[in-house]
């Protein structure tokens, strides 16, 4: 009984907050919902063959695929090395972990307006474009400027201030796995300390820790949503499948039926891309 007090209001929370949108949206997606979330006359897999054939939402995905490769290996890189720099310290090692783990606690929204009105809002006293000055290079606009994309700085950027305390902090953990015996013994055996410990102790023993941080970082590069609506909104560059599902959606169309297969077909490859990662890594064995 008293299991059932503290964890019925979470169970029923999440069946009414999270498994009966999901299973509502799955509904919508083989009927025609617009301006409506009651479903009207029935379509069968007609609205994922629009969205499969859709110009606009194929290239959302590109969008993504392009984010991906930036912000997945370079937030891979630069948590692993805060994390190794934070674990050797031996003098206020808590202050350094809260200081770089304290963004995360920024909401995306925030930190996206400040990235926006003060550091790349292209103008000439944008932060940003101040420093240009200080070399004597001309502006950007930063946000609008498509040809070179130059809107992909502050987009990865904002990512990467907000996200790295959080992978920085799950690599600490794995670092700290490590038995202290493994480097005696590698000392003894002659190897150097520095790359040669780092590529043939540190990065094996991390390997569970390193699948599960790529994993969920490109998880989290796919639902991408808050920076890209707020430093660039709808337009028809720099758009990822959220903010043009959220636009067919909840827009002026408020197509529904279309939204919900375009957020079924994205769970689903979110799904695939995760369990091909997993199986690739070889993540969830024994021994992991």
């Amino acid at each position: 009984m008293s299991f059932w007090l503290f964890v019925g209001p979470f169970v029923v929370g999440l069946l009414i907050f999270s498994y009966l949108p999901i299973i509502w949206s799955l509904v919508l997606s083989f009927f025609e919902a617009y301006n409506t979330v009651t479903p009207s006359k029935f379509v069968g897999l007609q609205n994922y063959v629009d969205m499969l054939t859709d110009h606009n939402f194929l290239s959302s995905l590109g969008t993504f695929t392009i984010f991906a490769v930036f912000i997945v290996p370079l937030t891979f890189v630069l948590s692993l090395a805060l994390a190794l720099l934070v674990n050797q310290v031996k003098i206020a090692r808590a202050f350094f972990r809260s200081v770089f783990f304290l963004p995360t606690a920024c909401s995306y929204v925030v930190a996206s307006l400040i990235w926006k009105l003060s550091i790349f809002n292209g103008v000439r006293f944008g932060l940003a474009n101040t420093v240009l000055g200080w070399f004597g290079a001309d502006g950007i606009a930063w946000l609008s400027t498509v040809d070179p994309p130059y809107y992909w700085i502050p987009l990865v950027t904002v990512r990467l201030w907000l996200q790295l305390g959080f992978y920085m902090i799950l690599f600490i953990a794995g670092l700290q796995r490590i038995s202290p015996t493994l480097y005696e013994a590698a000392y003894v055996d002659g190897a150097k300390p520095g790359w040669q410990v780092f590529r043939y102790i540190t990065l094996p023993q991390l390997r569970a820790t390193s699948v599960a941080v790529l994993i969920l970082n490109l998880i989290a590069a796919y639902q991408a949503f808050d920076e890209f609506y707020n430093l660039i909104g709808n337009q028809n560059y720099g758009r990822p499948p959220l903010v043009y599902l959220y636009n067919i959606s909840l827009g002026s169309i408020q197509d529904l039926g279309h939204g919900s297969a375009g957020a079924l077909i994205l769970a689903v490859i979110i799904m695939i891309v995760t369990l091909l990662q997993s199986r690739i890594f070889g993540f969830g064995k024994a021994g992991d």
